[in-house]
């Protein structure tokens, strides 16, 4: 039709299998955040996606500003922003937000979704509640004190309570069993959702496409988006993203194939690609009988990778690490182990271990073959196969759909679901503390409560955590983070392998692309020509 061929469309192929649960709280790891998530909803706190040359920090969003109780630290109070509207025309208030609290955290709340647990309380495990002061104020409890949250919460993302209700409404009166009526009645929401962010959903087909519109009402005029419509498409295969790209598809590819860079380039698209937060490592276990007890061990593995090679592997596109952070950062540190490519020295721990050539260390990964920041898993898991094969290492990989393997991400080392796994292949962003250190380094954050997925920890780093989370003070929180990661790269529960930089290619005609120093990326910013 004649509108039609005027909108401005933007044409999307995401590295994920599935298109991202469109319900208010993704799955599919950060590319549901990036793609479902922060171009439908709004959160109370948001990342600044505006620069590029310096990292982004958080924002206010829905909250206009928060502050901690100075007498009782486990209590915000956060501001409203006044005049917010759901895409149903419903106010985003006090109740909304103490509303979308109790979908993920109350089990006796009418709305309670388990399915949307795993994917948010894992990532803010201390919030405990929410409660209206008035329509434009709330406050939030947490279990302890704990500075991170106004970070965390940039991953809640508010849903309409008015339209969850009218879906339930709708649901046949012959359902009788609340939680069955709950659960049909998230069904049809994810099919027909209704957040505040810049778009909303026009079209959705499970597995094939979600198509997106201009939100004309958006209340921030900086992200009132130009672009009329965008087109999801989940394209998992390197290859087949790289060949939509060329062939006009898409307009938009995550990840393009290292070896296609070239073709892309001289075919006209651009190549954006930005130092990132984001850790592409093995997380290893340190459950009873794992074969990385011995620090020997860990600290061989990270001296026998060579990330020069992967990065000509990958085109030049990842970083170098030296640990989660990196050097120059607040919260690197001063580790006294070096991470960098020494085969002698690895081979030499190695012997002391009692390993050699003759008789290798068995060990067992968990890996993806696509999926959200996993950059190239499978050649560069390979690539990491030969490489430790030079240092007494036998690598065996378990290979798994991505989402899949982001579940088992939660349930831990110990759980079945490893399938003899001693180290899982997640890659994580590492923008704000508890993302990157605290649920790698905690008992508190054991499965199923978060992200350890190893059982890393012990009593010093213990009290690390303790000091760097009850710091409300900018320095001296970071004086605290930065001893945090000495030693959690000193005791290497990982083997640091790659850092990304996001690559993505895209048609010129795709204007105003902001490539920020953080895992996400604005769409409603961006403009098509």
């Amino acid at each position: 039709m004649p509108a039609s061929a005027q909108e401005k469309v933007l044409r999307i192929g995401m590295t994920a299998a599935d298109i991202p649960r469109t319900l208010g709280q993704p799955d599919q790891g950060f590319e549901g955040n990036r793609f479902t998530g922060i171009p439908m909803y709004d959160a109370l706190t948001q990342w600044d996606l505006s620069k590029s040359d310096v990292p982004s920090v958080v924002i206010p969003g829905l909250a206009t500003s928060w502050a901690v109780d100075a007498n009782d630290k486990t209590k915000w109070v956060f501001k409203l922003r006044p005049g917010v509207k759901f895409h149903d025309g419903s106010p985003v208030n006090a109740d909304a937000i103490v509303w979308n609290v109790q979908k993920v955290l109350d089990k006796d709340a009418l709305h309670f979704d388990a399915s949307q647990v795993g994917v948010t309380a894992s990532r803010m495990p201390t919030l405990r509640s929410a409660k209206k002061i008035d329509d434009m104020t709330v406050e939030l409890t947490t279990s302890e004190p704990d500075a991170f949250l106004p970070i965390n919460l940039t991953n809640l993302f508010i849903a309409s309570p008015a339209h969850w209700n009218a879906k339930l409404k709708a649901v046949p009166a012959s359902v009788a069993a609340p939680a069955e009526r709950a659960k049909q009645a998230w069904a049809a929401f994810a099919a027909d959702a209704s957040g505040s962010g810049p778009f909303k959903m026009a079209r959705f087909v499970p597995r094939e496409r979600l198509e997106m519109v201009a939100n004309k009402d958006y209340w921030d005029a900086k992200r009132k988006t130009q672009i009329d419509r965008v087109v999801l498409l989940p394209i998992p295969e390197a290859n087949a993203r790289t060949a939509a790209l060329l062939s006009g598809q898409v307009d938009w590819i995550e990840a393009p194939a290292p070896d296609a860079l070239p073709q892309i380039k001289q075919r006209g698209f651009n190549i954006y690609s930005n130092p990132q937060p984001h850790v592409w490592p093995w997380q290893l276990s340190f459950a009873e009988g794992s074969p990385w007890l011995d620090k020997r061990v860990r600290h061989a593995a990270n001296l026998c990778v060579d990330r020069e090679g992967l990065k000509t592997l990958l085109g030049g596109l990842m970083g170098i690490p030296k640990g989660t952070m990196a050097p120059g950062h607040p919260w690197f540190g001063t580790p006294s182990f070096d991470i960098k490519y020494d085969v002698a020295g690895s081979q030499k721990l190695m012997t002391e271990a009692g390993f050699s050539a003759a008789k290798p260390l068995k060990v067992k990964i968990q890996i993806s073959a696509s999926g959200s920041g996993q950059m190239q898993p499978l050649p560069m898991n390979e690539f990491v196969q030969q490489s430790l094969k030079k240092c007494f290492f036998d690598v065996q990989f378990d290979v798994i759909e991505w989402n899949t393997l982001f579940t088992n991400w939660r349930k831990g080392a110990k759980d079945p679901s490893a399938n003899g796994a001693s180290a899982t292949n997640v890659s994580f962003s590492s923008m704000d503390p508890f993302f990157g250190m605290v649920r790698f380094s905690s008992k508190g954050t054991f499965p199923p409560v978060s992200n350890n997925w190893g059982y890393y920890a012990s009593p010093e780093v213990e009290a690390l955590v303790t000091t760097a989370r009850t710091t409300f003070d900018d320095k001296a929180r970071d004086a605290a983070l930065a001893k945090l990661h000495t030693r959690i790269v000193e005791d290497a529960p990982f083997v640091w392998i790659a850092h990304d930089v996001g690559p993505r290619a895209m048609n010129k005609k795709v204007t105003g692309v902001v490539q920020p120093q953080n895992w996400f990326i604005d769409i409603a910013t961006m403009k098509v020509q």
